[in-house]
């Protein structure tokens, strides 16, 4: 797996994916934080960066080009 990261960062790809921590408000929508990025691998695969690891609520993975809800 590190042979990837090191493949992707040193070739300059821009990430395939944002990772987003989503939390459930009161009112029915989600709160969305930006926590990290993805890299579609060669196998179908993702390597995933996270600046942060939430404690509750989901993570999803959107594409980069896809805005949050």
């Amino acid at each position: 797996m590190s042979e990837t990261v090191t493949e992707t960062k040193s070739t300059g790809k821009s990430p395939s994916h944002v990772a987003y921590h989503v939390r459930e408000t009161g009112n029915g929508k989600g709160y969305w934080n930006r926590i990290g990025v993805a890299w579609t691998n060669k196998d179908g695969g993702f390597t995933v960066q996270l600046e942060s690891v939430p404690l509750d609520g989901r993570v999803i993975c959107q594409p980069a080009d896809k805005k949050p809800n």
